[in-house]
């Protein structure tokens, strides 16, 4: 068989269909958008994301005999009241944390010498002198590359404060307006889009729920972890418990690999503080006990649609999507892996049940 025949049957197989081809071509120019002018565009995708993310409530306030607007402003002050909050109160607490563990930095390694030295002393066989300059001069080499990064990274925020401004005004009116409007955006996409769209409404109606669910699921754990471990932290007495917590509630982004990177600093800080002492086997026991109950309790409450995918599956999407466009690609890897799986397992039979759905409509006319 030859590569042209192997070619048209697999065009024959998969893009026989008119209404595959669209999908396909709408498919492309969407990721070609988001790659390409994804920076460009970026305040309207963050406002997009947010505006699915208060939708729920909106909704939910509808159904409830609520008007339109009103549920839309009640909504939308609660955002700006919670932006607010972050900006004014939990922004700061965190910039003072990251400042003082910036200057605490230098003595939390003069004790992680005099640590390996102890071990070196307990254990002369496993750990010589020079494995230990080792290390000391690798971490002394990452101490000075993150601080270059951390001072270009400021001297770089200098010059787009204006741009940052307009960015933090331009969303929330974005927000307001994508809310607001929702029906008649829709309306305008849709009557864009070829009347005949039964395999584009069927991949729809079989992602926009389980999507819906794991946004707002995700988002709604990240708070509650990262209040959880914050009260924790702030109860143990351990330093940086803002900043360790906001870690801690943004590591649940990120499966399996999230949790044990956040136990690092989790680990080293209580170290720190507390040194090999039971206040610091009470802090990791209790920082386990959290992960358990997040994974074994608050994500089975929280997400109704269990997302059947495989790890290696879900690690490669958040490699792919987070290096393509950083934080979002993290935040949506998950259902951009399941919209992928659902493309790919209704697109063959997708076609085919629509083909059986005419012949039976034509043979119930005659």
């Amino acid at each position: 068989m030859t590569l042209r025949a192997v070619l048209k049957g697999w065009v024959d197989h998969y893009l026989s269909d008119e209404e595959a081809v669209i999908l396909l071509v709408m498919l492309v120019l969407g990721f070609a958008v988001v790659i390409f002018l994804g920076r460009m565009l970026a305040p309207f995708l963050t406002a997009l994301v947010i505006a699915f993310l208060l939708q729920g409530a909106v909704s939910w306030l509808e159904r409830r005999r609520v008007p339109h607007f009103l549920a839309v402003t009640l909504v939308f002050l609660g955002f700006v009241g919670l932006l607010l909050a972050m900006a004014f109160i939990l922004m700061p607490l965190i910039w003072n944390q990251l400042v003082t563990l910036v200057q605490e930095t230098p003595r939390m390694f003069a004790s992680g010498q005099r640590l390996l030295d102890d071990l070196q002393e307990l254990y002369p066989q496993l750990i010589t002198p020079d494995q230990i300059q080792n290390w000391i001069a690798a971490a002394g080499r990452e101490m000075t590359q993150f601080g270059q990064r951390a001072l270009s990274l400021s001297l770089a925020s200098l010059g787009n404060v204006l741009a940052l401004i307009i960015y933090l005004v331009l969303v929330p009116i974005l927000v307001f307006f994508l809310l607001k409007d929702r029906e008649r955006l829709s309306g305008f996409i849709l009557s864009l889009l070829p009347r005949k769209r039964t395999l584009m409404t069927r991949i729809w109606h079989e992602m926009d729920s389980q999507i819906a669910n794991y946004v707002r699921g995700k988002f709604i754990e990240i708070m509650i972890v990262g209040i959880v471990a914050f009260l924790t932290f702030a109860f143990f007495g351990l330093p940086y418990a803002a900043l360790l917590a906001v870690l801690v509630g943004f590591s649940v982004l990120v499966p399996y690999i999230g949790a044990a990177v956040a136990t690092l600093p989790v680990a080293a800080v209580a170290g720190f503080h507390f040194g090999m002492s039971d206040e610091f086997l009470y802090v990791l026991v209790a920082y386990g006990i959290i992960q358990a109950l997040d994974g074994n309790v608050l994500v089975p409450v929280l997400f109704s649609e269990a997302v059947n995918l495989h790890p290696v599956s879900i690690i490669v999407a958040v490699l792919f999507f987070g290096g393509i466009w950083g934080f979002w690609g993290i935040f949506f890897a998950i259902p951009l892996a399941t919209l992928l799986k659902a493309l790919v397992y209704a697109w063959p039979r997708g076609v085919t049940r629509h083909r059986q759905g005419e012949g039976s409509d034509a043979a119930a006319e005659e």
